[in-house]
């Protein structure tokens, strides 16, 4: 199989979908890797390291997509993107379909075939693609929530820890899944006062087993949320559901029981947002203020930290990614449930429920 390695043209993507020790594994296992030129500059990886790992370098998109069978990218593909796919070729990528229509319904034009990382689920029903830049993000989300509380960035010119007799910062975490359990433990690492919330009994029990003493869980109710955006001066958004769009915890009405000078970060932002008023921004242009609320909602936020990330997410691929190439798409629907719930859309169907939920689409199963 030829696999293609495009560079990365979302604003302020700086991630690569694959290392050179991966192109040296597909390369052993007898596929063709194509990297286009540039591709990993932005995790400090020069061109010379695929070419020694046995790639063969091009020079545009556009004569990559059009040899690639199989197509692998970190970012969904973008409006300048979408004429270069063709009928039956492969994509694997993050996609979050459920937050555009547009990408969805060219996506469904194009005849290719669409993996999702964030669909895929192991025999355990975790999300391994999904994990490791759900955990960046956690991280992230109180290292940029700590920059934006200060007052120079429209902040309420709040120290996370605080200092000997003044009190720390209140941290409200909405989701208590991978990313709000990375950021609950950076934040007690500050020594913020922290609260989690979900709505899953079991997680809340096992959270409060294994974090600090100052972090707190709650229920995920109405009452709760609203009581905790009173006193919130950072508001962590961490909500998943796969798949689908994520679900509006916090009104625009909500806005108004927040202090001013507090910050929303919402990392679900990528899957619609699990606050009403967030809507995707960039790393050059993050934030905006609403209701004197400072809302930072970028939508790839590990593309930040380029090459902690690009390491991160192709450690978790590369064994899915040789598994897909070595077996082709007809024997991988029939021997890897996994690579079966990773696809989206293929024919031009929404083979997703979820996805094809959240645009009134026909939905056509695999099985």
């Amino acid at each position: 199989m030829i696999v293609g390695v495009p560079t990365e043209v979302k604003t302020d993507e700086y991630r690569v979908s694959m290392l050179p020790f991966g192109v040296e594994d597909l390369v052993g296992r007898g596929h063709q890797v194509l990297v286009q030129a540039g591709a990993g500059l932005g995790s400090g990886i020069a061109d010379h390291d695929y070419l020694r790992a046995g790639a063969s370098l091009v020079h545009s998109a556009e004569e990559l997509f059009s040899r690639a069978d199989l197509v692998i990218k970190v970012k969904e593909p973008q409006a300048s993107e979408f004429g270069l796919l063709r009928q039956g070729q492969l994509l694997f990528t993050y996609f979050h379909f459920a937050a555009s229509r547009e990408l969805t319904e060219a996506m469904i034009d194009s005849g290719a075939t669409c993996l999702a990382y964030e669909t895929l689920k192991d025999s355990q029903g975790r999300l391994p693609l999904l994990t490791p830049m759900s955990e960046v993000a956690g991280r992230m989300s109180i290292q940029e929530g700590a920059k934006y509380l200060e007052r120079p960035q429209m902040g309420r010119g709040i120290l996370l820890g605080g200092v000997p007799g003044v009190a720390p910062a209140h941290i409200t975490i909405l989701g208590g899944g991978v990313v709000g359990a990375n950021a609950a433990r950076i934040a007690a690492g500050f020594q913020a006062d922290v609260a989690i919330l979900d709505v899953d009994l079991d997680r809340l029990r096992y959270l409060d087993d294994v974090m600090p003493a100052n972090v707190n869980t709650l229920y995920s109710d109405r009452h709760n949320i609203l009581e905790q955006l009173r006193r919130a001066d950072l508001v962590i958004g961490s909500v998943l559901i796969p798949g689908a769009k994520a679900p509006q915890l916090v009104r625009a009405e909500d806005l108004s029981l927040m202090k001013a000078g507090s910050v929303v970060i919402d990392v679900a932002v990528d899957q619609g947002g699990c606050v009403e008023t967030s809507r995707p921004t960039t790393h050059s242009d993050p934030t905006y203020v609403i209701d004197e609320v400072v809302h930072y909602c970028v939508a790839n936020m590990p593309g930040a930290v380029g090459r902690t990330s690009t390491f991160a997410l192709c450690n978790a691929t590369l064994s899915w990614i040789t598994r897909l190439a070595d077996l082709g798409l007809d024997k991988a629907l029939i021997d890897c449930q996994p690579l079966v719930d990773a696809i989206n859309i293929h024919e031009h169907q929404a083979t997703n429920a979820a996805v094809a939920e959240a645009f009134s689409l026909p939905f056509v199963s695999l099985q």
